[in-house]
């Protein structure tokens, strides 16, 4: 039986060791689990607390990604500094998922919209409207969170959003806001809140170019007007 240190393991057994000799690819949830929390406690290696901590979200790495800092602690061996590195190891994880190639920063279809925003919003437990501003070739020059919201709706400030995209210089905007619900289908709200704001864009010659409802693994586009699957 190993004991509580993993110093005392064999070489091959420990999870820096093995990732160094084999690779990343070759270590378990928990295995990179416990490198990220490089240490345990007393009575706890980090590889036991990485179970732990994996348990506690039946066994997820999504649910893991959903945790807020105040749920991480109250698992053993956990304080506000193992917390913080989980949430930024999750959070670098999100906007590499969304992260554009450099030959896609050319922004024409609702796909390629929603395949960028679906790692930021399709499992949040509330609602969050982001912008993106393009110019007038359509190539991304900006991307921001405007609002959050609770469960089943989020107020956007249409003024804001058309002075930030005057800052930029942006010549067109794409609206996004998810639906924890999973159904990406708009609302009368949704239907409002596009149509105003649109208007309220064009006076200054900024073309709303589309309005992308992210739900689960599905999307509505306002310029397509229908559902597609991801």
């Amino acid at each position: 039986m190993k004991t509580h240190s993993i110093k005392t393991w064999n070489e091959e057994e420990r999870p820096r060791e093995k990732l160094m000799l084999q690779g990343a690819a070759c270590l378990t949830d928990t295995e990179l689990l416990a490198i990220l929390l490089g240490s345990g406690t007393r009575r706890q290696t980090a590889v036991d607390l990485a179970r732990d901590l994996l348990a506690a979200c039946g066994g997820r790495l999504d649910a893991l990604s959903r945790m807020e800092s105040r749920h991480l602690t109250e698992t053993d061996g956990i304080g506000p500094a193992k917390a913080t590195t989980i949430l930024a190891t999750f959070e670098l994880a999100r906007r590499l998922a969304a992260e554009l190639p450099e030959d896609e920063l050319t922004i024409r279809t609702p796909e390629t919209v929603a395949r960028m925003m679906l790692p930021h919003l399709q499992n949040l437990p509330h609602e969050e409207c982001w912008v993106l501003y393009l110019n007038r070739g359509r190539r991304l020059i900006g991307k921001e969170k405007v609002s959050v919201g609770g469960l089943g709706s989020t107020i956007i400030d249409i003024k804001i959003i058309v002075k930030k995209a005057v800052d930029r210089l942006a010549s067109g905007i794409i609206l996004i806001h998810n639906h924890p619900s999973g159904n990406p289908h708009p609302g009368e709200q949704d239907v409002r809140q596009t149509d105003a704001l649109k208007k309220a864009a064009a006076v200054f010659d900024i073309e709303l170019l589309d309005h992308v409802i992210i739900g689960k693994k599905k999307y509505y586009s306002f310029s397509d007007e229908l559902t597609s699957t991801l």
